[in-house]
């Protein structure tokens, strides 16, 4: 699975930035293809490569409803010619949302489990392993080594990343966040913007894995209520970011992301004369959940 990894950057402008004395730029993965954008590539990349390489069937993952890492995986099974098989957290929903019709347009198939089944993920994936031992298992979001190797490679092709005093990140399973930490250097500061609510304990887990770098920080103040939550000020933001800058964003990932940015910036968490990379993770087929006319783009 190979698709062009060149990055673009864009240099955001706004009154805040100039008043604040710090620049913003963010870094366009969701412009890296259609529907394998942002993190999403980098995450499946090797996961696709060892399944291939050692002939399974297909791939076996995991996910919420609204997953856009299912979404993914799906697309790229397709086309590698490798079948694919998603866990799907919560009860089988009356009608099926636009981000599990696209999965099942892919030929991926759906089982769903209730959500008390799902919290206890080690028995969740021997489970599912011993049902699917043909299947190659990815963790949900990706979350396993070959998806952090590929999280790795982000910076690499980020025209000089290392010119950045901040880089940041929405953090959902936290994959993306490792590579980035791992492969930043020690001058950095690597932020994490927390999209799901009570999530500390995960964060600790993250924090001990990443115990031997000490550049990192978790802000949990911008879920809005939780994963794939959303508020009326979170939607206004959504439309004015694109009315000003004509960037996209989801409600469930990214936007958080930049509303917590430029709220921080206006805080003054951020001193002056600091650079500023936002990872625009991509992911935007979440917001075809909303009702037409919700967004303005």
């Amino acid at each position: 699975m190979q698709i062009s990894t060149a990055i673009e950057t864009v240099n955001l402008t706004d009154e805040l930035y100039v008043n604040k004395k710090v620049s913003v730029t963010v870094a366009r993965l969701d412009k890296l293809h259609p529907i394998i954008s942002g993190n999403k590539y980098f995450k499946l990349k090797y996961n696709i490569e060892n399944s291939l390489t050692a002939n399974k069937e297909g791939i076996l993952t995991f996910g919420g409803a609204y997953s856009n890492h299912l979404a993914a995986t799906a697309f790229a099974c397709n086309k590698a010619g490798i079948k694919s098989v998603a866990i799907v957290r919560g009860e089988v929903p009356p009608q099926l949302n636009h981000t599990l019709i696209y999965c099942k347009e892919q030929d991926m198939q759906l089982e769903f489990v209730s959500r008390t089944e799902y919290t206890d993920k080690e028995k969740l994936y021997q489970h599912y392993q011993n049902k699917y031992p043909g299947y190659y298992l990815v963790p949900e979001g990706g979350d396993n080594e070959a998806g952090e190797k590929g999280c790795a490679e982000i910076l690499n092709h980020i025209e000089n990343a290392n010119h950045y005093s901040h880089i940041v990140c929405d953090i959902g399973t936290g994959t993306t966040f490792k590579g980035i930490v791992k492969s930043s250097s020690a001058q950095q500061t690597i932020i994490g913007i927390v999209v799901l609510k009570g999530a500390e304990a995960m964060n600790k887990t993250l924090a001990d894995e990443l115990a031997s770098h000490k550049n990192f920080q978790f802000i949990h103040d911008y879920h809005f209520g939780g994963y794939a939550k959303k508020t009326e000020e979170l939607i206004h933001f959504m439309n004015r970011f694109y009315q000003q800058h004509k960037i996209t964003t989801d409600f469930v990932y990214t936007a958080k992301q930049f509303y917590a940015v430029n709220d921080l910036i206006a805080r003054d968490f951020f001193p002056p004369g600091s650079k500023i990379l936002c990872l625009h993770t991509g992911g935007l087929q979440g917001n075809l959940s909303l009702p037409e006319g919700t967004l303005i783009f």
